[in-house]
């Protein structure tokens, strides 16, 4: 038992992810999704989002709770139980002895999570940042690029409020000009929406602040046709790719921005309090870190954007898990499920009287998240009366310009639960 535990601790400093583990349960766990992968996988990812005893295996691997229905998988979402027990058996070893065991063996591990990621991500390992938060590695770069008086910013009245408070101090401090855009909801193509921003850019235009998916609709927007544009014009983009990383099936480098941050918490399912910041390896020199770096803050290291002080070694080497337990399911499939779920309620919401939606159903515009609206109740009361009378969970989206609820399932969501949720709303509709 002894050396079984000493092998362990060992390899905590250069494995992550299900190979990392001693769980016999998570050893099961995830072999059994990776035993279902491997009977699907001559199916379509569309046909395999059909096949229901697929998705109940990895429902197994969730220990989500039975008391209610959680339809906000937007904001956090749950970690499957490999990626639960493996941060509890981290931070026991941490405790044991913390100043050795975090920095001379967990630390020593993040190097191995950064490789995944990159992996994942499509770039290289040296452009990609372990941080805690989609905020956190944006806000990393609104705070840490040259900027001066009257250079103008372009985003949206959609964008995240925590970047449009970042990019408004900015404004304060330094004099730049926010122009802020309103984008059709929903448009009627993609089109549309390059127009909005093309029309926009002045002379003084240098950055285009963009959301990959926007929060509060699930709008999928045309990322790479818009940074296209708009390094023609020597203009940079920064994306907010919280909501689209792990849920829908791409690689950062499609995109074509130069920054790039997202939450790991939210559709990879990692730990709480996880996430990671890109920067293209030529922009890394230039932009200074939030937090000071030691010697040259002009370091063309990416390394330098992660001296946070004290941090949580075993979330960052639990990330490694959720990216195992994701890579056994496979991008593709899980996009095409989630796109599943939400087309399996949409289509049969859509048809009851007062119900409209802000969110457009097609596959290139939306894929797990949607807001709709019934005619004449307020969002919040919607909110409520699905959970008091339902115990089912969900979010209002209250905007200048339209007013939701929004949807959010996840891979473990039930269609037995997607069943009783139209039952409510139609219900709800009807009263």
């Amino acid at each position: 038992m002894k050396n079984d535990r000493r092998n362990f601790i060992k390899q905590a400093g250069t494995l992550t992810g299900a190979a990392a583990t001693i769980s016999l349960l998570d050893m099961l766990s995830f072999e059994n999704v990776k035993a279902a992968s491997s009977r699907i996988q001559n199916l379509s990812p569309k046909d395999a989002a059909r096949d229901e005893d697929f998705w109940f295996t990895v429902q197994q691997a969730y220990t989500v709770s039975s008391e209610i229905i959680n339809l906000n998988n937007g904001g956090v979402s749950p970690q499957p139980l490999v990626t639960q027990n493996a941060l509890d058996r981290y931070v026991r070893i941490c405790n044991e002895g913390p100043a050795y065991y975090m920095w001379s063996v967990l630390g020593n591990g993040r190097e191995n999570v950064r490789n995944k990621l990159a992996e994942l991500a499509g770039v290289s390992a040296e452009e990609i940042a372990i941080n805690r938060n989609t905020s956190e590695a944006l806000e990393t770069v609104i705070f840490g690029l040259d900027l001066k008086a009257g250079d103008e910013i372009l985003t949206t009245n959609q964008d995240y409020p925590n970047m449009m408070n970042a990019w408004n101090q900015r404004v304060k401090r330094d004099g730049l000009k926010l122009t802020t855009i309103s984008i059709p909801v929903p448009p009627k193509d993609l089109s549309e929406i390059v127009d909005v921003y093309r029309k926009a850019i002045t002379p003084k235009t240098k950055i285009i602040h963009v959301s990959h998916v926007i929060f509060m609709t699930g709008q999928i927007m045309p990322v790479r046709e818009i940074a296209d544009m708009a390094h023609e014009k020597g203009i940079e983009v920064i994306c907010d790719g919280a909501h689209s990383f792990a849920h829908l099936d791409y690689k950062i480098s499609d995109l074509h921005c130069d920054y790039f941050g997202t939450s790991l918490h939210k559709w990879l399912c990692a730990p709480f309090g996880s996430g990671l910041l890109y920067v293209k390896k030529e922009k890394i020199e230039k932009l200074w870190p939030l937090l000071g770096a030691p010697k040259d803050f002009s370091t063309t290291d990416i390394r330098k954007f992660e001296h946070l002080g004290t941090r949580s070694f075993p979330i960052e080497l639990a990330i490694g898990n959720s990216i195992d337990f994701h890579n056994g399911i496979g991008s593709k499939r899980k996009e095409e499920r989630l796109r599943y779920l939400k087309n399996y309620w949409a289509e049969k919401v859509v048809r009851f009287p007062k119900v409209k939606f802000n969110t457009s159903l097609m596959d290139n515009q939306s894929c797990a998240i949607c807001n709709f609206t019934i005619e004449g109740m307020e969002p919040a009361k919607i909110h409520e009366e699905l959970f008091s009378k339902y115990k089912i969970y969900t979010t209002t989206i209250t905007h200048d310009e339209f007013k939701g609820v929004r949807i959010t399932p996840h891979v473990y969501t039930k269609i037995k639960d997607l069943d009783f949720f139209v039952s409510a709303v139609e219900k709800i509709a009807k009263g």
